[in-house]
């Protein structure tokens, strides 16, 4: 049964909201996967993907870490979104604007009928559209291919917006106090060094800098 965890640090910036979460995981590129191995602890950024109601991850069928979680070791996957700085009047009530979540489990590995639909999934979280311009994936990168999915289960989802808070004596001063928003953007796409002349760059790609 999926449920809700509450951190005991600022537990008035959490929230329930199963909507907020997957919105926040459907934005976010990279993920944080944190696991005990036997020769100690371990923090892996790696992409990932929302399928519903779990989260896939792929690597090598060579990956340790992978390979402990297919075992059964219990995850930690964060996933973080930073929005903008809160500019304070001083340095201790300065801060961001985030979205963050923590969620826990145990992964399974996929069959690979199921992998080869969910790296589809995973390449057009990234480039929406592009495995329809490219080839399917041979049985050979198939066979060197894990897939993991970890049910979203247990979880937490903590976020701070708006501006900092400043005590009636730093506001009486005389420091600027405000926020600045952070956005990121795609660039015009550089075309590869092996790329044969008059292949145009595919609507996959172009729909990242052209939305429209």
């Amino acid at each position: 049964m999926a449920r809700t965890l509450t951190p005991s640090r600022m537990p008035d910036r959490t929230t329930n909201d199963r909507a907020a979460l997957d919105t926040l995981l459907d934005e976010v590129l990279v993920a944080h996967v944190g696991l005990s191995l036997d020769e100690g602890p371990l923090v892996i950024p790696t992409g990932f993907a929302r399928d519903g109601d779990r989260l896939l991850f792929h690597g090598s069928t060579g990956s340790g870490w992978l390979r402990a979680l297919a075992a059964g070791a219990d995850v930690c996957v964060t996933v973080t979104a930073l929005d903008g700085i809160k500019v304070a009047r001083s340095g201790f009530e300065s801060g961001m604007r985030y979205r963050s979540a923590c969620l826990f489990g145990r992964c399974t590995a996929l069959a690979r009928d199921e992998a080869a639909r969910a790296l589809d999934l995973i390449v057009d979280r990234v480039l929406p559209g592009r495995t329809a311009e490219v080839r399917p994936a041979t049985a050979k990168e198939l066979a060197a291919t894990m897939v993991l999915a970890l049910p979203i289960g247990e979880w937490s989802l903590k976020s701070s917006d708006g501006f900092a808070t400043d005590p009636a004596s730093d506001v009486a001063g005389q420091a600027w106090a405000g926020a600045v928003p952070i956005r990121t953007a795609y660039g015009e796409p550089e075309p590869g060094p092996d790329l044969r002349p008059g292949i145009e760059v595919p609507r996959s790609v172009r729909a990242l800098t052209d939305p429209r």
